[in-house]
């Protein structure tokens, strides 16, 4: 099996929408947006982008592998830390152009919090600001990955 001949082409609305076949539809940079998800929480747990190949592998494997847009290469979440991300399922939404990935996980941020969504933002005297709403990181960072910078 090839990525080639996993996906079907992109076909008329109707089976798009409500169609068995996945059509998944890549930007222009061949790239599909992908939110993930915990399966017993419902938490957000990252975004990430995939491409052709690992949207395959994420299938193949039953474990998250997307897109690294800043390192330009495949990027099997867990790889290097050891947070493997089990796919409970894999979702796709009406217009088959963004996944959403339900998955049993351990931490998910590169800097050591549970969620890469660990902070929210508010306006305080007069500019926006940013607060950790989260308790605490999970692991060290500089422990699992080294010293950066």
């Amino acid at each position: 099996m090839t990525t080639d001949t996993l996906f079907s082409e992109r076909g008329d609305k109707a089976d798009m929408e409500e169609g068995t076949t996945f059509q998944p539809k890549f930007d222009a940079d061949g790239l599909i947006p992908c939110v993930t998800q915990h399966a017993e929480t419902g938490e957000v747990l990252m975004f990430a982008f995939m491409n052709r190949e690992s949207l395959a592998k994420t299938l193949e494997l039953g474990e998250a592998v997307y897109w690294s847009r800043s390192r330009a290469e495949i990027w099997h979440k867990g790889a290097t830390s050891g947070h493997v991300q089990k796919v409970v399922e894999l979702r796709t939404d009406c217009d088959q152009d963004v996944v959403l990935l339900r998955v049993l996980s351990g931490p998910a941020c590169h800097v050591g919090y549970n969620s890469c969504f660990y902070r929210a933002a508010r306006i305080e005297n007069g500019k926006a600001v940013l607060a950790v709403v989260k308790d605490g990181k999970a692991y060290d960072p500089e422990a699992v990955y080294g010293k950066k910078g």
